[in-house]
């Protein structure tokens, strides 16, 4: 397992605790806690947040952390490119120790005997060491509303009465698109990869559809299914179209997906939390130890050309 067994770290390959017969299947995160209670109140600079820049889960939480203008109350701390033989590494740990500091060494300062994988985003509370929360899902979930009073930042992205159509985009664009890039470049086996593309793209030729004549995924609102979706989107052209062999087609090849993330991208403060070059490395370093062959691009060679407009006539005879 890449990941820790009774609070010792255990190195394996990227992911190979979550591919079974040639299938990529995600393990579910381990710490589900939340912040508004008694054991983890909303305080400002309590709370710190593991990320990495090229991790789309972890981009999540570094998204709506910036929409919801936390950067005064929760400190950020990036990790270097790409998995090490230690998991996730930093230039300092979160109390000032020398880097290279491995993240799994927070988890065991945690549980002590905890066995299970070492994952980004994690936040983390600095008051009691503890991990409250390695899921992203929830994470933003907590950014979006446990701050409130003390930032007085009122943007909502899980509004009430929209909360049934966001929640039906994100269960249909979980498995087949942000987890799906995913179940198609772990895969080991050819038909296991095939069928996580070809999910892949029956997914993004929807949305395309959808976005023709809706602004935002849930109508006229701008909500967290968006930002669930951004995430994937900004790093399918740069690293899942190569990298993970998902490459029938690229999101610029669409009519309507490319304006939509550009608008998402340009939202304040959106910009600082890609990372194109950071992205790429991490995703290409692992690239070249998956055996499967891409099933695109989807190029045809037999549509008609236009070169008998141009003066020619074949091979010449001796």
């Amino acid at each position: 397992m890449a990941g820790m067994v009774d609070g010792k770290w255990v190195a394996t390959e990227p992911a190979a605790e979550e591919v079974k017969d040639g299938s990529f299947k995600r393990i579910d995160s381990s710490f589900r806690g939340t912040i508004g209670g008694a054991d983890f109140p909303a305080e400002a600079g309590r709370y710190h947040l593991f990320v990495s820049y090229n991790c789309p889960w972890a981009s999540r939480t570094l998204a709506v952390h910036a929409i919801k203008g936390l950067a005064d109350l929760i400190s950020v701390s990036a990790a270097h490119i790409g998995l090490g033989s230690e998991g996730w590494t930093y230039d300092e740990g979160p109390r000032g120790e020398p880097g290279p500091w491995p993240l799994h060494r927070l988890y065991a300062a945690a549980v002590p005997d905890y066995t299970g994988k070492v994952t980004v985003p994690t936040l983390w509370d600095r008051q009691t060491g503890r991990i409250v929360n390695n899921e992203s899902s929830e994470i933003i979930r907590i950014f979006n509303a446990a701050f409130d009073e003390l930032t007085g930042n009122d943007l909502d992205l899980y509004p009430e009465d929209l909360r049934p159509e966001i929640d039906r985009w994100n269960d249909y664009i979980y498995p087949r698109l942000n987890n799906g890039v995913y179940r198609a470049g772990f895969a080991t086996r050819q038909d296991a990869y095939e069928e996580g593309v070809g999910q892949v793209f029956e997914a993004l030729d929807r949305l395309d559809a959808h976005l023709a004549d809706q602004r935002y995924l849930a109508g006229e609102w701008l909500t967290e299914a968006d930002w669930r979706l951004f995430v994937t989107l900004i790093r399918f052209d740069l690293a899942y179209h190569g990298a993970f062999k998902c490459n029938l087609r690229r999101i610029e090849d669409y009519r309507h997906l490319p304006h939509y993330l550009r608008e998402l991208y340009q939202w304040p403060g959106i910009a600082d939390t890609v990372r194109p070059y950071e992205i790429k490395a991490g995703y290409y370093r692992l690239a070249s130890r998956i055996p499967t062959v891409p099933v695109g691009p989807d190029i045809s060679f037999t549509t008609s050309h236009d070169r008998a407009r141009l003066p020619g006539r074949g091979i010449r005879r001796r």
